[in-house]
């Protein structure tokens, strides 16, 4: 049995349909059994700050795939609770991670990491380059003021789907045995700028789409004023000025070598998804 949390997220829910027509055992792990994905797969509801709760959805599992917003003693407790319950292997969805980073998420999943690796599990690491279904967040302001602000100046960045993301999870998981250990970079075909990503939504919309360099405190300040936490704000500002630096440039073929698939295009994302900026 397979267990997936997160399974409403961009990444599990799609994990959860390409496991379920694949016709592997599979439990999905949702706090809200109304907002379940659908297929052939089992629904267990869950909380991430209940351990008891982890514990029933972790009984007869052998591999868990741990995808969630990695707050660090969340995902530090769907650990303990796979460690109690005797599950094999953990594939974990992570990002860049770091101990001493400026940016509070990286730390997370640096702290994360090392109690996966301490735990005793066997475990495998999927480390995903910004997610290209992170760009339909920009779609208002699209539509409100025809271009989007962003303080990535013309950093260049290895944007992967969400979906080729989880095809290489499901891949993973269904034969974790030969993945053990490892740490994979997932990333698409090829590194874009916020030029490039103006540009492809220009050409898909029919009229120009304007990219609106700016700095990290401005880019903070009209996230908050849009309604962004504060706190989530501030470290979106942050990884954004990373990139301007050159912290995101970076390709790997692990998506390919590992689902025999090339990963989609930044053309190919727009081209899906054009309606959400319309």
């Amino acid at each position: 049995m397979i267990l997936v949390t997160g399974a409403t997220g961009k990444v599990g829910s799609e994990a959860v349909r390409l496991l379920g027509a694949q016709r592997h055992p599979t439990r999905a792990l949702v706090r809200d059994a109304s907002r379940a994905p659908r297929g052939d797969v089992e629904i267990v509801t869950g909380d991430f700050d209940r351990p008891d709760t982890l514990d029933v959805a972790m009984r007869g599992v052998e591999t868990v795939l741990l995808v969630s917003p990695a707050v660090p003693a969340q995902e530090i407790a769907v650990i303990d609770s796979a460690v109690r319950e005797g599950v094999r292997h953990m594939v974990k969805v992570s990002s860049k991670a770091s101990a001493d980073s400026p940016v509070d998420r990286r730390r997370g999943q640096a702290r994360i990491e090392t109690h996966l690796r301490a735990s005793g599990l066997s475990y495998t690491l999927l480390r995903a380059n910004a997610y290209m279904q992170n760009l339909l967040a920009l779609a208002p302001m699209i539509e409100r003021t025809g271009g989007f602000l962003m303080s990535a100046g013309d950093g260049r960045v290895g944007m992967v789907d969400a979906r080729d993301v989880a095809a290489t999870a499901a891949a993973v998981v269904t034969a974790p045995g030969t993945h053990a250990g490892r740490t994979y970079r997932l990333t698409g075909p090829g590194l874009v700028t916020y030029a490039d990503v103006a540009e492809e939504l220009s050409d898909a919309l029919g009229h120009t789409v304007e990219y609106r360099r700016t700095g990290p405190a401005e880019h903070r300040a009209a996230m908050i004023q849009a309604g962004v936490p504060e706190a989530v704000a501030t470290s979106n500002a942050q990884a954004f000025g990373l990139i301007a630096e050159g912290d995101a440039a970076w390709l790997s073929e692990d998506v390919e070598s590992i689902t025999g698939t090339a990963p989609r295009t930044l053309r190919t994302f727009v081209a899906d998804h054009v309606a959400a900026f319309t």
